[in-house]
């Protein structure tokens, strides 16, 4: 947050076998008769005419037109291609005819895909308490971001976008906007003729100042639900992360840069 002061299987329940006739035995219709020569002569199979085809929609026991549906629910078993970031659906269990490399690979590759989607999970619940937060001091979350990266020091939009891990051109569209609300405003940087520093003003301070009392709200409860310990801890873990994704070397493949 800114600084303040900063498949379930589409199995097909089929319908419970209905109980024996009781009645004698029927002679078979002909289509009975084709299937008993059939299994009396297994050459007649090869002529057997085909099964009629199953109705639009009735494939793989999907009712109504499910099985084409991009709604349809996966089958279980299934699983997507392996490094695909959101495959997380828990550690996979050793495959069988895999060797202990390829299940190692496999491990590692589910830890990224459930590192990826917590955090992304994450970003988003953080985005919305966000704008819970900023919209009685008359700002959005994105506002609130810019202001709260340039509270301690100005910097330039590029900084900014660094520090908060997006993109220069939302940076520059939000820092527009808040120096024409009076929220922030741009000074000549000694480093760099061209690219200004942005700082809040006194009424950019004072609309963070006022998510203060909510923000620390926020703190308590978190403390309290993760315990003291635990919330450093979190914090340290995810710092530990960000830094190890920034040192990361490339690829041994990637082109020279």
């Amino acid at each position: 947050m800114p600084d303040q002061p900063t498949p379930r299987a589409t199995e097909q329940a089929s319908p419970a076998d209905p109980a024996p006739h009781a009645g004698p035995a029927s002679a078979p219709g002909p289509e009975g008769a084709a299937r008993n020569a059939a299994a009396r002569n297994p050459a007649a199979q090869d002529t057997a005419p085909p099964a009629p085809a199953a109705p639009d929609g009735a494939a793989d026991g999907a009712p109504g037109g499910a099985a084409g549906s991009a709604d349809a629910v996966p089958s279980r078993g299934t699983e997507p291609p392996a490094g695909v970031l959101p495959d997380a659906g828990g550690a996979a269990p050793a495959a069988r005819g895999r060797g202990p490399r390829e299940n190692a690979l496999r491990t590692r590759q589910d830890l990224l895909s459930r590192t990826a989607l917590g955090v992304f999970r994450l970003n988003g619940q953080f985005l919305s308490v966000s704008e819970e937060l900023a919209r009685p001091a008359g700002l959005t979350a994105a506002w609130w971001q810019v202001l709260g990266a340039v509270l301690r020091e100005p910097l330039p939009v590029a900084g900014i976008a660094r520090a908060m891990g997006i993109t220069r051109q939302s940076v520059q569209r939000i820092a527009d906007l808040l120096a024409a609300k009076g929220l922030a405003e741009y000074v000549p940087n000694p480093a760099h003729r061209r690219a200004k520093l942005l700082r809040p003003t006194d009424a950019g301070r004072a609309a963070v100042a006022r998510i203060g009392p909510g923000h620390a709200s926020l703190a308590a409860r978190l403390a309290e639900a993760l315990g003291e310990d635990g919330f450093a801890e979190t914090v340290r873990v995810l710092e530990r992360l960000s830094a190890a994704l920034d040192t990361l070397p490339p690829p041994p493949d990637a082109p020279a840069a």
